[in-house]
């Protein structure tokens, strides 16, 4: 998540560098353009060999400004492109999460604290963020590796990360948010045996 938020950022940040290197570009072949009218104007010939740099200068930068301002559109479609895919995958993950619970009967509490394993905390916090005793957490953390068919806490985690790289998601769970929830997987058999 932070090498994503990171490319993320430097994406962003090379974005508003070419933004700023078109506009430079413009003006500088704003500048040639105007400085080759004021030379034609004031009686240069054309194949006077400073008209015809500056004029090669201004159909440079033009160019260069045509071509980076589609490169600038593709970086930003990119950027969308991968904003998408990552809504996408936090939204398939909330449905996995939520299919993967009720497969499970999990008690309201033992989402809230299979919430918090996912997440992450230890069982120390989790039980001082619910205001709960340690060995509460401790027995509805083992609770909840038992329904899962889960080992501990590193193979619950893993059953979730698995789902979700997986790349199979339902289409019809996609166009219709209010169809059937699916149900997990069953643990592969590498899973069940560590």
């Amino acid at each position: 998540m932070t090498l994503m938020l990171w490319s993320s950022r430097t994406k962003e940040r090379r974005a508003t560098i070419l933004a700023g290197l078109i506009l430079l570009q413009t003006v500088s072949a704003l500048f040639f353009i105007g400085d080759v009218i004021a030379d034609l104007r004031g009686g240069t010939p054309l194949d006077n060999p400073h008209v015809l740099i500056e004029t090669v200068a201004s159909v440079v930068l033009i160019s260069g400004v045509i071509f980076m301002m589609i490169e600038l559109r593709s970086l930003l479609s990119r950027m969308s492109d991968m904003q998408s895919g990552l809504d996408i995958a936090r939204g398939h993950l909330g449905e996995v999460i939520g299919d993967f619970f009720h497969a499970w009967k999990l008690t309201a509490a033992e989402r809230d604290v299979a919430i918090m394993i996912l997440k992450g905390l230890d069982n120390d916090t989790i039980a001082s963020m619910r205001n709960t005793a340690p060995g509460t957490v401790r027995a509805q953390a083992t609770g909840i590796y038992a329904k899962s068919g889960t080992t501990g806490r590193a193979q619950f985690i893993s059953l979730f990360m698995e789902e979700l790289m997986s790349g199979e998601l339902d289409p019809d769970a996609q166009s219709n948010p209010k169809a059937e929830a699916r149900g997990p997987r069953p643990l592969p058999d590498s899973a069940r045996a560590s």
